[in-house]
């Protein structure tokens, strides 16, 4: 379980929570906060109690009212309420009778609409083009499309965004619960992106341009955080995700909640000088900073300049790889040791990070953090490759819009 702050533009709507899209969809337009856990104001019951029976429906699958009633400890009265008023919005649907011999009349089943509401999924973060995807609840991938970014910044980026955008709102084929977007960069709870150098934004209003461009509600979120809940929903527990392409950064969840920080820049180590030598300068201006050491276009950049027919060109490019993660390593191992991480989880392509990288980053995290007898620490790949960030958005989506994870 994860938390992610709601955005408080995604809240206005009719009072059943539906309005309707431009091109004619029926949206829901309610945010809601990841599941609930405990007690809560009798005001916001209502909320709460509606969260508590998607969640039981999202992660149990088809139930009967007595079975929701019962797992989440809401009264069978409650629970024909919440269940008639997700009917109406067409967020629940009813499955037909339980089918396994029972005393008594047979229950009808219920479960979440899985496939008649769609989420539109950005990641912004690559370094050569924009990706995205249309989803369904359960993350299944349904359709796809890319535009290259061809070194655009600024305003040209903002509009290549919106192609995008518009292009796989085209592809839907059903109801649409909102728009998920890894954004590299700061980025605040309201979807402003602070800054993305390597995109040309400060201060873009990025949430609140795209949704009034397609009337559909938007939420927006650093690409590392993004993608921490995609691999969260898969392995709960603390963890930190490094997300390695155009930048560098880092999605920290503990106890639970995804870390964001006052300023909105928690996971930003990519700007974090690394060492005393000075190293290659950052497109920042500063020399040494990690994102110059391991940012894919700079080793990418390295690994291309070798000259590969040289007899030593393959121990030239495993200097290159290990030298990056041992620097890696360094700006690693305070945070393991201070938050007592047992994960991390690297996020990138394979064929860089997957090796001496890997490896040497793995030594030097060892070589300086406390060893202790039973503790374990673990390095490895994210398990969702190219795509974890396009599932972190849904995840975005459905935690903001249904309160689910």
């Amino acid at each position: 379980m994860t938390q992610v702050q709601r955005s408080e533009a995604a809240e206005a709507g009719t009072p059943d929570g539906v309005r309707r899209a431009s091109g004619g969809a029926r949206i829901v337009t309610r945010s809601r906060l990841l599941r609930p856990s405990g007690k809560v104001l009798p005001e916001h019951a209502r909320t709460h109690n509606r969260s508590l029976v998607l969640q039981t429906l999202y992660t149990q699958g088809a139930q009967s009212r007595a079975d929701v009633a019962r797992e989440t400890g809401l009264t069978r009265v409650t629970v024909s309420d919440v269940v008639a008023e997700l009917i109406g919005q067409e967020l629940v649907i009813e499955l037909g009778q339980r089918g396994d011999a029972r005393p008594g009349k047979p229950a009808t089943l219920i479960d979440v609409d899985r496939t008649g509401v769609q989420i539109v999924a950005l990641d912004l973060s690559e370094h050569t083009r924009l990706r995205g995807a249309v989803l369904d609840l359960d993350g299944t991938i349904v359709a796809r499309a890319e535009v290259a970014l061809d070194g655009a910044t600024g305003e040209r980026a903002v509009t290549l965004v919106l192609e995008l955008l518009h292009e796989l709102l085209a592809l839907c084929t059903t109801r649409i619960l909102g728009v998920g977007i890894g954004s590299p960069g700061v980025v605040q709870a309201d979807g402003v992106v602070r800054s993305a150098p390597n995109l040309g934004w400060t201060g873009l209003a990025l949430r609140e341009r795209l949704a009034a461009a397609v009337e559909l509600p938007v939420h927006v979120a650093n690409d590392a955080n993004v993608a921490v809940l995609a691999e969260h929903a898969r392995s709960p527990g603390d963890l930190m995700l490094v997300k390695i392409g155009h930048g560098v950064g880092a999605g920290l969840v503990i106890g639970g909640r995804l870390v964001i920080g006052g300023g909105f820049a928690a996971g930003e180590i990519g700007h974090v000088v690394v060492g005393t030598d000075g190293g290659p300068r950052c497109a920042c201006g500063r020399h040494g900073c990690l994102e110059a050491w391991l940012a894919v276009p700079r080793l990418t950049a390295q690994l291309d300049a070798l000259d590969r027919g040289a007899p030593d060109a393959a121990s030239a490019r495993d200097l290159i790889l290990a030298e990056a993660g041992r620097r890696l390593g360094i700006v690693l191992a305070p945070v393991v040791g201070a938050l007592d991480l047992s994960e991390v989880v690297l996020s990138g392509p394979a064929e860089l990070l997957d090796g001496p990288l890997h490896d040497a980053a793995v030594e030097t995290l060892r070589e300086r953090t406390m060893a202790e007898p039973g503790r374990h620490l673990s390095l490895r790949m994210a398990e969702q490759a190219e795509d974890i960030v396009l599932r972190g958005a849904t995840v975005l989506v459905l935690s903001a819009q249904l309160g689910v994870s």
